[in-house]
């Protein structure tokens, strides 16, 4: 019985066949762990959805930024929904998009099993949330999204401000601050406001910026985390932070990580054939 982590699919379905290929994956036994990011870009988003929700008793998703703007862009007319990139609107307008998208709004923001001894999220978290923390703000986002009053916050959710998670914030704000940490953050300040501007290789950001898992002052973290988000990051692995979106989409690798190893073990095969190796882009 193995457990693996993999990082951001972004509608890549090709890597992703390979990628399960490639670590033996056998549902009567073995268990997945998607990043998020499962959509966008990668030219097959609709046979990827759909092969990750076919796999939702074998599997454990994250959500990540891009499918939270798909789901997002299905509350829009469909005039407005045809203006979105093919891959997109493969699935807005697929037979089973409603399944598809209502599995898609069910995923959570955080995944811990303490007895593994791992968290997943799509991004990071704050330099002053724990494991804990960051279950409760995880779930103050998910009642709502899982709700019937769902359309009202995907609607107040894009924005950068406020640059910070505090927990005074309320109603839109709150819910969009935690949003952004989950599934924006790559590098913030010590008092973590998220550094949106800055999507490229640590060392490249504005000064009084770091890393979001190198901010001097961070809590402590009891569990190890695996992440996406970051192509420009690449493999890291570090500070008790396994991040494993290795750029499959833009022509890198698609990367899985087995969590059950004392020691993980690393395995990718190459990512979408034709593309172009790009700087971050949310």
């Amino acid at each position: 019985m193995a457990t693996w982590a993999i990082g951001d699919l972004q509608g890549c379905y090709d890597p992703t066949a390979r990628l399960l290929e490639a670590i033996k994956f056998d549902p009567a036994t073995d268990h997945l762990w998607f990043c998020g990011d499962l959509v966008n870009r990668g030219g097959q988003s609709l046979r990827t959805l759909r092969l990750v929700k076919s796999l939702d008793i074998h599997s454990n998703v994250v959500l990540g930024n891009h499918d939270l703007s798909l789901i997002a862009i299905a509350q829009r007319n469909p005039d407005e929904q045809r203006k979105v990139n093919p891959d997109l609107r493969e699935i807005l307008f697929a037979d089973d998009r409603d399944e598809l998208l209502d599995w898609l709004r069910k995923r959570p923001l955080m995944h811990v099993d303490r007895s593994l001894g791992w968290a997943m999220v799509h991004a990071g978290l704050a330099p002053r949330w724990s494991i804990s923390d960051a279950e409760g703000y995880a779930r103050e986002v998910q009642e709502r999204l899982h709700g019937p009053n769902y359309r009202k916050l995907l609607s107040g959710m894009y924005g950068n401000k406020p640059e910070a998670f505090t927990p005074k914030l309320s109603g839109p704000e709150r819910m969009r601050a935690i949003i952004n940490v989950f599934t924006r953050l790559r590098f913030c300040t010590p008092r973590g406001a998220l550094a949106f501007s800055d999507k490229g290789p640590p060392g490249s950001q504005k000064i009084g910026a770091y890393p979001w898992f190198e901010v001097p002052g961070m809590v402590k973290r009891d569990l190890r985390i695996v992440c996406g988000h970051w192509s420009t990051l690449g493999l890291f692995q570090g500070l008790g932070v396994h991040a494993i979106d290795t750029g499959c989409v833009w022509g890198g690798k698609l990367t899985a990580i087995r969590l059950d190893d004392e020691i993980p073990r690393i395995v990718q095969v190459p990512g979408r054939e034709g593309a172009k190796l790009e700087e971050g882009s949310d």
